[in-house]
């Protein structure tokens, strides 16, 4: 099962530093494993384009879509056996104790 995660700041975040090189630990365990697919850090909200078809007339907005303390800054794709799986793997990344990461598992539709 795939899964997405998507990567946010957090306007509470735990009270511990990140440590050196600890990201690239997260994304070697994931590579050696076999379960992570890809991934990358995105640029900054101000570099963000909204898009929105209302009416027959595309809007196009700079910035991100929603008003928030809280930003998503990157993405992940698993290849998990289950949620539980996902679970143990992104309960090590840093952002799970400085950010926030949500899982939501990729919709697969037969070809």
């Amino acid at each position: 099962m795939e899964y997405m995660l998507f990567v946010a700041t957090d306007s509470e975040p735990d009270a511990r530093t990140e440590q050196e090189n600890e990201v690239e630990d997260w994304v070697e365990e994931g590579a050696r494993r076999g379960i992570r697919l890809r991934g990358d850090v995105l640029r900054p909200v101000q570099d963000a384009t909204t898009v929105r078809v209302r009416g027959g007339e595309v809007l196009v907005t700079d910035g991100p879509f929603t008003e928030s303390k809280e930003w998503i800054v990157g993405y992940d794709l698993l290849e998990c056996t289950d949620l539980d799986q996902a679970i143990d793997y992104v309960s090590r990344h840093p952002m799970a104790r400085n950010g926030r990461i949500e899982i939501r598992p990729v919709m697969q539709f037969d070809e």
